[in-house]
């Protein structure tokens, strides 16, 4: 459904986002934020779920300044080039991106505008509940530096989604944001590993992936989408 755009963000640069209109009745705005893979694939299905389910889906890919048009697999040498470039990426310069697609969307007239993330996009979401403006509510799917960010009280509502069995997210780490006991704030744990919502990866769990997004589109739903 969806294509490749260039965009021009806050700080004067055009990356590449991925839009997906949406299908049937508008329910809103969606920013999808990447895990460290780039706009994956994957990451574009999803956004075309969305688009699915009735929102106009914009899916920023976060390393362009880096790496245009930057794409890796899950594994090996791919996995190493990821990991390599997020911790070279400014993460406050990915919030600034989303918070760049959160305005456009609004400014489009999209409607409530909401953010989905997953693995480091999973923690932008957290950001985007804690930090940004004009966010409705947000989802975040295993997002590592959320449990150091937990003293950040949200202020729209959020669901959190967790693997029991990530290896990446030590579960001490969300016992202590569940013991923040945010009014805003959901947090999930599944019977899971990381990853489970991808059936590209080899912790992809159906049932949990299908629980999760049931909750998500729920938490948009109850709050204008």
């Amino acid at each position: 459904m969806g294509s490749f755009e260039k965009m021009a963000m806050a700080d004067g640069a055009e990356i590449n986002v991925y839009r997906a209109q949406p299908q049937g009745e508008r329910r809103g705005g969606v920013v999808l934020v990447q895990e460290i893979f780039g706009v994956t694939e994957h990451i574009r299905d999803m956004a075309d779920e969305y688009a699915g389910d009735g929102y106009e889906v914009l899916a920023p890919a976060l390393y362009d300044r880096e790496e245009p048009g930057f794409e890796a697999g899950y594994t090996g040498p791919d996995l190493e080039r990821a990991m390599g470039l997020a911790r070279a990426h400014s993460f406050d310069q990915s919030l600034s991106d989303v918070q760049t697609c959160v305005d456009r969307l609004a400014a489009d007239g999209a409607g409530p505008v909401f953010v989905v993330g997953y693995c480091y996009g999973g923690s932008v979401a957290w950001f985007a509940a804690t930090r940004m403006h004009g966010v409705a509510a947000a989802s975040g799917y295993y997002g590592g530096l959320i449990p150091k960010a937990a003293d950040d009280e949200p202020k729209v509502p959020v669901a959190l989604h967790f693997g029991r069995f990530d290896g990446s997210i030590p579960m001490e780490g969300v016992e202590k944001v569940i013991e923040k006991e945010w009014p805003l704030a959901d947090v999930y744990v599944y019977e899971a590993g990381h990853g489970f919502n991808s059936d590209r990866r080899k912790d992809y769990h159906e049932p949990s992936s299908e629980l999760a997004k049931e909750r998500t589109l729920a938490l948009f739903r109850a709050n204008g989408g």
